[in-house]
């Protein structure tokens, strides 16, 4: 080395040195425990804010929890001559009970929730609840591993055991096979039962806060209704697919999701546990009705051919509609919403908006409130 150079680098060692050690000191500090305790936590309560949508056309009016302009579905005596079944697939992971992760208490109304399979149970009951109060006279069906042993005593709602895979990571694609074998035994037992009750495959984690039978009286052509969003990538939501309760419609509903396992087998395993079905379904879309993505991004029903099945597509908005998570802006709630989907975090404002319509017996102010504290997300 240069003896010129040598100056240069000793002026610079030393200017770096505290730099250095100040460095050093702090990481032997550090705590990672301790940054954790410091982080802010998430509410452990419903935080209230603007309801959104306010001033807009065909969006529900709020006054904090109160609607100013929806007629609350319970007074309006509608009884829908259609008897729908809901159908949902769930499962409670194995674990042993006195290891089971104990999480943070987590309290709705006066119930205390501790643990994952408690929290998954409520999720479940909570989707019955609704069902029952919109539609009085459905039945909910609960396609399940058979060696499952979580318990479901509620009136009209039964579990229904199907051999298969009920991993996490498998879920979505099991999902698929416990329909189609459902699906299969409706129409095994179709002419000994003469039964025309129509069919809802639908996630445990939605609302139904208004009748849907109208869906099955308006449109009296389709086989299968999906609903559909402006989403680029993924524009039709796979948890709420409905089936007409006939025999030609359950059996051409069979062989759709029949051709959506199969893609979904040859082209998206590799995909997210939670994506593939949904990718598959949109692929087979696009495959035999391209003319149906041009019109993803209007919010009118629209119906097409697929293959033989007369498909009915329905906006997300109002059949499917989902509170924002975090803070970004939309344009509130549509008057005529049928079906609010819980997804992600938004589990703890599901049971939120219950216990608050079991204390009030007022839908349409439940939508209020969970237009007012959609924006936040709760741990669960």
């Amino acid at each position: 080395m240069p003896v010129s150079i040598r100056p240069l680098l000793l002026v610079l060692l030393l200017l770096l040195f505290p730099l250095i050690y100040t460095m050093s000191i702090l990481h032997q500090r550090w705590n990672p425990e301790e940054t954790k305790k410091l982080s802010p936590k998430k509410p452990n309560q419903l935080v209230l804010g603007p309801a959104a949508g306010q001033g807009l056309p065909n969006r529900i009016q709020c006054q904090g929890t109160e609607a100013m302009n929806r007629i609350d579905p319970s007074s309006k005596n509608i009884n829908s001559e259609d008897k729908v079944s809901f159908v949902t697939v769930f499962t409670i992971y194995k674990s042993d009970p006195t290891n089971e992760k104990m999480l943070d208490r987590v309290k709705v109304g006066e119930i205390s929730y501790n643990t994952k399979s408690e929290r998954s149970l409520a999720i479940l009951n909570t989707y019955i609840n609704f069902i029952q109060v919109s539609m009085p006279s459905s039945n909910v069906i609960v396609l399940t591993d058979p060696d499952s042993t979580f318990l479901l005593d509620r009136n009209n709602a039964i579990k229904f055991p199907v051999e298969g895979d009920y991993s996490r990571s498998n879920l979505m694609l099991q999902r698929i096979k416990s329909y189609i074998a459902y699906l299969k035994r409706i129409l095994k037992s179709y002419e000994m039962e003469k039964a025309n009750k129509n069919i809802i495959f639908s996630d445990s984690d939605i609302a139904v806060v208004d009748d849907l039978g109208d869906i099955f009286q308006k449109h009296h052509d389709f086989h299968v209704a999906l609903t559909f969003r402006n989403n680029k990538n993924q524009p039709l939501n796979s948890g709420f697919i409905a089936i007409r309760g006939t025999q030609d419609g359950i059996s051409k509903a069979k062989v759709l999701l029949e051709e959506v396992l199969d893609v979904y087998i040859s082209k998206y395993m590799g995909a997210s546990r939670m994506l593939g079905d949904q990718l598959a379904l949109y692929w087979v879309i696009k495959l035999h009705l391209p003319s149906a993505i041009q019109k993803f991004n209007q919010h009118e029903c629209f119906t097409g051919n697929v293959k033989g099945v007369s498909v009915l597509f329905l906006p997300c908005a109002i059949y499917n509609w989902t509170p924002p998570e975090g803070a970004g802006q939309f344009h509130g709630m549509p008057l005529d919403v049928k079906i609010v989907h819980f997804k992600g975090s938004r589990k703890r404002l599901m049971l939120e908006s219950w216990n608050f319509y079991n204390s009030t017996s007022n839908m349409s102010n439940m939508l209020c409130l969970i237009l007012c504290s959609g924006r936040t997300k709760y741990d669960f």
